[in-house]
């Protein structure tokens, strides 16, 4: 019998004329920002804000409370203020693209190359800056907590108790904790192992989980042994309590506005011109810094350990 010989457009042929679905380029290193997003910020005109600070003491100035009828002496006095105040002063995120001019009149459909280029770098700056607020070593968080306000966990790993060691540092309208995606595993752990599931909260678009009302907010920011994805099963870290929100004394972020090319806030993204070859060249920048308005508006639980698990016995069948 003879054999039948099937002649049929096949896949690999018809691919070639196929209009495939594309995506944008997709970038795994790129997070949320969840601190960005929720940290209240202050446009800049100068690039300088300076914290002017009371001279703290039980109360800044000597006051009567007093019933008798008769004449008393009402104190007399001032409030004090620092004389040398922190000025905090922004610094400068930048980077340069480069797209050559015959690649992205060419191969810009469905996706316009430049703007993907752009659109890439400026979530990279967005992800340094948020890496600067907390460990930046001038105005970084974990550098501007005050020694008054650090805290170590009574175990190593993160506990409900130590959470609330932080609340009576930060009990002042406390905003949000921040930590390492493996810090809030861990203390998920030590809630479970208890037997008191933390809640959960909505914001600013999210949904976290929260003790005592507060939401624990993700960063990988908040290196564990330095880094932001350890390999290791152990390791330790940070966990901070901020208060936000300059009405508040609390931590505010600081950006410059105003500037040429702005994109969003203090970001600026400039032509800087296309040079012989045909190829573009785009300064991108960001200008940032934090400050810490008040001594209790930022503490830090330290050296906190990930790396402890439970093993839980089996209920029968």
């Amino acid at each position: 019998m003879a054999e039948k010989i099937i002649n049929a457009l096949g896949r690999e042929a018809a691919y070639q004329l196929a209009n495939v679905v594309k995506t944008p380029p997709q970038y795994g290193a790129l997070t949320p920002k969840w601190l960005t997003r929720i940290l209240e910020f202050k446009g800049l005109e100068a690039g300088i804000y300076r914290v002017n600070r009371v001279v703290e003491g039980e109360t800044p100035l000597d006051v009567l409370c007093s019933q008798d009828p008769g004449a008393v002496d009402i104190p007399r006095g001032y409030v004090e203020y620092e004389t040398k105040p922190r000025e905090y002063r922004l610094g400068a995120i930048s980077t340069i693209i480069n797209v050559d001019t015959k690649i992205s009149d060419v191969y810009s459909s469905p996706f316009d190359q430049t703007r993907e280029q752009i659109a890439l770098a400026v979530e990279s700056l967005k992800e340094r800056q948020e890496s600067q607020i907390i460990n930046n070593d001038d105005y970084g968080l974990l550098k501007n907590v005050a020694d008054s306000q650090h805290v170590q966990p009574r175990y190593g790993r993160p506990m409900p108790d130590d959470l609330d060691e932080l609340l009576t540092k930060v009990w002042k309208e406390p905003s949000f904790f921040l930590a390492h995606p493996r810090a809030i595993a861990a203390f998920g752990r030590e809630c479970t192992r208890r037997g008191v599931p933390p809640a959960t909260v909505n914001l600013a678009g999210g949904v976290f989980i929260a003790w005592r009302g507060v939401p624990i907010v993700p960063t990988d920011k908040l290196f564990v042994d330095g880094l932001k994805n350890p390999k290791a099963a152990v390791g330790k870290t940070n966990i901070l309590l901020v208060r936000t929100g300059e009405n508040r004394r609390g931590v505010i972020g600081l950006y410059q506005s105003g500037l040429p090319g702005e994109q969003s806030r203090g970001l600026s993204v400039r032509l800087r011109g296309i040079d012989d070859n045909g190829v573009a060249s785009y300064l991108l920048s960001v200008y940032c810094s934090a400050a810490v308005l008040a001594v209790d508006a930022l503490a830090v639980l330290e050296n906190v350990e990930v790396g402890d698990y439970y093993e839980y016995t089996q209920n029968p069948a």
